[in-house]
């Protein structure tokens, strides 16, 4: 892969990412409500606005990534996103792991391996 083929990837993992761990803030609190107005406070929630920028910018990396790879070969590699997502909610809201689904990242992040080295 070129350098900006693995640039535009490594981006999108970065947007994607932020931008699901940014949706995650924005819809967790004890101060939120229920029904219209859970919704209502969420969208008062800086959170949301980063979390949907990262996304307007995830969507024209992706482009650009997919611009440059073949669709089999580019949807495969960005599964990895799955992976940092799963990592990151660890990391930062405590989430836990099952030994079902730390199977599922170790299986993820090997076939990602797999395709990024097979091209």
């Amino acid at each position: 892969m070129s350098a900006t083929v693995v640039t535009l990837w490594l981006l999108n993992i970065l947007l994607d990412t932020f931008g699901q761990l940014s949706f995650k803030a924005a819809a967790v609190g004890p101060d939120l409500g229920d029904g219209l107005a859970r919704w209502k406070a969420m969208a008062a929630r800086p959170w949301i606005w980063c979390g949907i920028a990262a996304y307007v910018g995830e969507f024209l990396v992706w482009l650009a990534f997919l611009s440059l790879v073949p669709l089999s070969e580019g949807v495969l590699l960005g599964s990895i996103n799955i992976v940092a997502v799963m990592i990151a909610g660890r990391l930062l809201f405590n989430e836990r792991f099952s030994p079902l689904r730390t199977l599922g990242i170790l299986l993820i992040a090997g076939g990602v391996a797999v395709v990024g080295l097979g091209g």
